[in-house]
């Protein structure tokens, strides 16, 4: 996961759960950077609204001992799982979370630069019909 320390925007959002990816709502999060640790943990540093303001966030996922996937306690139990990437440009970023017996899928383009190319939005919504979201699923993301 070195190959994704640095800078990153977020380009679009997915879910199950729309309410949740809305502005100001939970698991709305804008992503700043990734730095992989030397314990093989990964810092994601985002963004999020609260009363209307951008605040940063730092957050560390722990590995959980399959390959690719690590774990975090926010708003309840998170697993993050790297979908697909070409390291330069893009990633795709799976998470689960589980919070008083409700579970959540959450799907995360990324970018090396805020506005991809229209193909990798294609093949954004691919990967999200994988996991049963349509475009009904699927939002752009600013945070101003």
């Amino acid at each position: 996961m070195a190959n994704h320390t640095g800078t990153w925007d977020s380009v679009s959002t997915a879910s199950d759960d729309m309410k949740r990816i809305e502005e100001n709502r939970d698991l709305r999060l804008f992503i700043q950077n990734i730095e992989s640790l030397q314990d093989g943990e990964l810092r994601f540093c985002f963004y999020l609204m609260v009363h209307e303001e951008c605040e940063h966030v730092a957050v560390v996922c722990k590995r959980t001992g399959k390959e690719g996937e690590y774990s975090i306690y926010y708003e309840g139990d998170n697993a993050v799982l790297l979908s697909e990437t070409d390291y330069r440009l893009y990633a795709t970023f799976y998470l689960r979370n589980i919070r008083n017996g409700t579970e959540t899928t959450v799907l995360a383009l990324y970018g090396r630069v805020p506005d991809l190319r229209p193909s990798f939005l294609d093949r954004f919504e691919s990967v999200c019909r994988k996991h049963g979201l349509g475009p009904q699923n699927t939002g752009i993301c600013h945070c101003v």
